[in-house]
């Protein structure tokens, strides 16, 4: 039995402007934007079969809304009133609420709104103003750190260092190299109470300081295997011993790439000395305060979770041994990190970023 014919839908240039603008519209609900694309798709001519292939959504969805628009013309389109208690608090008052959140700074000289001030100066509940921030994602007690590099060649340091992730060099090793500074051997003064059901693992809050001391590592790209040394000290004196250990643990048939961070120690002359007495050695250095940039630091932190945060170290040799039989056990089976963001990916959210900042007007 063939389908019924379809009414045809008709668009006046007022709607058809309309419709358009809540597909376009940043604050358009997600649902008014779609009722509103399958409300254009229709008016082209199409029918509810291949405007639902074309926007995900079913044919009776299709159905549904051409219905409703040809009754009610833009008013069907939006969502009709549900059965139960009336609304209490009206459009004004959240925007009122919102916007003062976005635009206003709060009484009394705090440095961000709580729901309790926000709730004295608009003139409702606490409850009311909690669920009118989860409704449009506001959380004004969370605030989030970025960093924008001023290195000038940015952008070429930046393709230089990916370029070796993604294309590393052959009959080369890419190494990415620094130094974690100023590690504290940290003894608590009392001894941890085991994870119990229902009761996790806990610990003083004070300690006892014994020393510091620094990790010097170069990982390896290809493999995930990590070349590591201790020293108590974290001069330009250290990082050249560094690189003859390097250079002794790696074969010399190979080229050596190293990723660095721009700190002092590895700049002075007389590393500038060995390192043209040793031609395989290539530096590529990270942009100023880009050391998220070097793999490296990713193994920190794994270093960090696994023997240092929850750690209790009655001497700086207890801690470095630690950490060294950890990257021992590491090297056994080791895994590599996988860059997979190339650098125009990066490049381009950091255009995003800088683009809104620049119009916040802060």
């Amino acid at each position: 039995m063939p389908s019924p014919k379809l009414v045809p839908l008709d668009l006046t240039d007022d709607e058809r402007r309309a419709l358009e603008a809540w597909t376009r519209r940043r604050k358009t609900a997600q649902a008014l934007a779609l009722r509103a694309r399958i409300i254009l798709a229709c008016a082209a001519g199409a029918p509810n079969q291949a405007v639902a292939a074309e926007l995900g959504v079913s044919r009776d969805t299709v159905a549904k809304w051409r219905s409703r628009f040809l009754k009610s013309r833009l008013e069907g389109l939006t969502d009709e009133p549900r059965p139960g208690r009336p609304r209490t608090v009206g459009d004004e008052k959240v925007e009122q609420v919102v916007t003062a959140a976005l635009e206003q700074a709060p009484p009394g000289g705090d440095t961000h709104w709580s729901t309790r001030s926000m709730a004295k100066t608009a003139g409702v509940s606490q409850s009311t103003v909690s669920r009118i921030w989860r409704s449009f994602g506001l959380k004004p007690h969370v605030i989030q750190t970025w960093k924008l590099s001023t290195d000038p060649q940015f952008i070429d340091k930046v393709r230089d260092v990916v370029g070796l992730y993604m294309s590393p060099p052959e009959n080369a090793l890419v190494l990415c190299v620094d130094e974690k500074s100023q590690i504290q051997a940290l003894d608590r003064t009392a001894p941890c109470l085991p994870m119990l059901p229902t009761t996790p693992a806990r610990m003083t809050h004070d300690y006892v300081r014994n020393g510091t001391t620094s990790l010097f590592a170069a990982f390896d790209l290809a493999s995930g295997s990590v070349i590591a040394q201790h020293y108590r000290k974290h001069r330009h004196q250290e990082f050249l011993r560094f690189l003859k250990l390097i250079d002794d643990a790696v074969p010399q048939d190979l080229d050596l790439h190293l990723v660095l961070d721009n700190y002092a120690t590895h700049k002075t002359p007389e590393i500038h000395k060995w390192l043209l007495r040793h031609p395989r050695f290539h530096l590529h250095f990270t942009p100023t305060s880009s050391s998220w940039l070097n793999l490296v630091e990713r193994l920190f932190a794994e270093v960090t979770q696994r023997c240092v945060r929850r750690g209790s170290h009655t001497a700086v040799r207890a801690l470095e041994k630690a950490m060294l039989d950890y990257l021992d056990r590491r090297n056994r089976d080791p895994k590599p990190f996988v860059w997979t963001a190339d650098a125009d990916l990066i490049l381009g959210k950091v255009a995003r970023l800088f683009k809104r900042i620049s119009n916040s007007g802060h």
